[in-house]
């Protein structure tokens, strides 16, 4: 027995939030050592576990120890992306003592209980759930190998461990009084919980919430009912039962439907994407109220010191020393990947985040030969870095990242990154003075990585969607593109929205930069005022006790 065996915290909680809540998420964004994240839904719960630690809340989280991580990005012999998967091991991980069983297609696969210590990183106390031990033969040892397996009954079966196995692990603790999915993988929990209350839907509400993180329909999670049933997704739920209880009458069973049928209530991640959720469900019968909660970060863990103590006594000189400084410290990740010497004293814009079709890395060379006019200015010339991680088997994907690279050979002054995780965003957000954001409106629920960018002095440059209506006055704190009419082909978007951008860039920042110094440090230092406190991550973990947990 350790003292992991029953709710432990470090701390006296804080009466404001002394309900007892556990956070079930797919990806954890902790540290860069622990490689359980492989983007913004990561980041976003880590700082989520960063902040209920900070405020002294009553929560632990509950994810899953992927041996292999998401993957490692790395490069083949001409540079373009190649995917690795090579095995994690962690020292700072212990066992917790707790090993459950869950059913797996009609299999008992048993699950291990890690527990990240809160004094290691700075978090609540954390489980991460694996099935690779001795107890499994060897495919049920897979199911937590990769996180986001492409195989679909591979993904399932991690939904099943997730959910009911880190369902079983909060009972072996002594229970909660919320369960909390951040988005529908863990919706086996649901199913797990229906059956300790007699099917009894009541019951299981005044327990369960939901965080859906995906904007439109053709995103959210569905599989066959029937092979859900085989898989055991639900349990010892009958087939039927399951399907009166969510209220799915068809061949297909919708994660986030089911998950807003059988919450008490569930949330969008910004205001805007609160109301875009509402338009989307709300359609449905028997559905729970959709709030917004907007995310946000955890200043601690993301802003540079030195800027905010410069910026706080409006001290421009120190906060261009402090500027110049981490844009060379990023400059040297540039220099070691692509032998390319960026120079510190020029205009250097970042775009870096998942790479997928609606984010569209690639809207800044819709004209090709106009974007290699901007990069051959001589008088007040910029430096572009593209950086992030597509899914490794989305192949259109991939395909923008590579043309990306193969057109980096052409010019000195444009490089792509590889090995986009915790420590190069951070290098990335500290060191561009531009932060460029490009998603096709309202499709990005919320974009957290602008936040830290704004925290670090760099400046957003971007579409109006996700948390930046609410952040973002163009001129003053951020650059933004005007709304275009959604209802228009995704082309014609892209035309209006690119042309809004290059007579942006290049009649208000570029100028901004190189000719009005005192202009452009007002824009940075408003924009890290504003950012702080609205979207530190402690005003989110102190809403969802409010909104969500009472």
């Amino acid at each position: 027995m350790t003292k992991y065996d029953r709710w432990y915290h470090p701390y006296d909680i804080d009466d404001k939030y002394n309900r007892r809540v556990a956070y079930f998420s797919m990806e954890f964004g902790i540290h860069q050592a622990l490689k359980t994240y492989s983007g913004g839904l990561g980041f976003l719960a880590g700082s989520h576990m960063r902040s209920a630690h900070d405020l002294r809340q009553n929560m632990i989280g509950i994810g899953i120890l992927w041996k292999f991580g998401y993957y490692d990005q790395m490069r083949n012999e001409d540079q373009t992306m190649r995917v690795v998967f090579q095995k994690k091991f962690y020292s700072f991980l212990e066992d917790s003592g707790i090993t459950v069983k869950v059913v797996v297609n009609g299999h008992p696969v048993f699950v291990k209980a890690m527990v990240l210590k809160p004094e290691t990183f700075g978090t609540v106390p954390m489980y991460f759930l694996t099935t690779d031990i001795p107890e499994n033969d060897y495919l049920a040892r897979t199911i937590t190998h990769k996180l986001y397996d492409v195989e679909t009954n591979a993904r399932i079966s991690q939904s099943i461990v997730l959910g009911i196995g880190g369902a079983k692990v909060v009972d072996a603790l002594g229970g909660t009084d919320i369960y909390h999915m951040n988005e529908g993988h863990a919706l086996p929990l649901a199913f797990h919980l229906l059956e300790q209350f007699g099917g009894d839907v009541k019951e299981l509400q005044k327990r369960m919430v939901f965080t859906t993180h995906t904007p439109e329909k053709a995103g959210n999670e569905e599989h066959d009912i029937q092979l859900l049933n085989r898989m055991s997704f639900f349990g010892n739920i009958p087939l039927e039962e399951a399907r009166t209880l969510t209220g799915m009458h068809g061949p297909m069973f919708n994660h986030t439907l089911a998950a807003l049928r059988l919450s008490k209530i569930s949330n969008g991640v910004s205001q805007l994407h609160g109301k875009v959720a509402q338009h989307m469900w709300y359609e449905n019968e028997g559905i729970c109220d959709i709030k917004a909660i907007t995310n946000a970060q955890n200043v601690p863990f993301w802003m540079d010191s030195v800027m905010m103590h410069a910026c706080k006594n409006d001290n421009d000189e120190l906060l261009t020393l402090r500027k110049r400084q981490m844009k060379m410290t990023l400059f040297e990740v540039v220099a070691d990947q692509t032998g390319k010497l960026f120079d510190p004293n020029v205009l250097t814009i970042v775009w870096a985040r998942r790479f997928a079709a609606y984010k569209r890395a690639d809207l800044l060379m819709r004209d090709m030969n106009r974007f290699f006019d901007l990069l051959s200015r001589q008088d007040e010339p910029i430096q572009v870095i593209w950086a992030g991680k597509p899914y490794p088997y989305d192949y259109g994907a991939v395909e923008v990242f590579n043309k990306l690279v193969n057109f980096s050979y052409k010019r000195n002054n444009m490089a792509v990154l590889t090995g986009y995780e915790i420590e190069l965003s951070r290098k990335l957000k500290q060191g561009s003075d531009v932060w460029l954001n490009t998603p096709r409106r309202p499709r990005e629920a919320s974009g957290t990585s602008g936040m830290t960018a704004a925290m670090n002095g760099s400046i957003n440059f971007s579409v109006q969607d996700g948390w930046i209506p609410e952040f973002g006055v163009h001129g003053e704190n951020s650059y933004l593109l005007p709304i275009v009419d959604t209802s228009l082909p995704d082309t014609l978007q892209d035309d209006q929205d690119y042309l809004n951008m290059m007579t942006v860039l290049e009649e208000e920042i570029i100028p901004t930069y190189y000719r009005n110094r005192p202009k452009w440090l007002s824009i940075v230092k408003k924009s890290m005022n504003d950012v702080v406190p609205m979207f530190d991550a402690n005003r989110m973990a102190h809403e969802y006790y409010s909104l969500l947990y009472k």
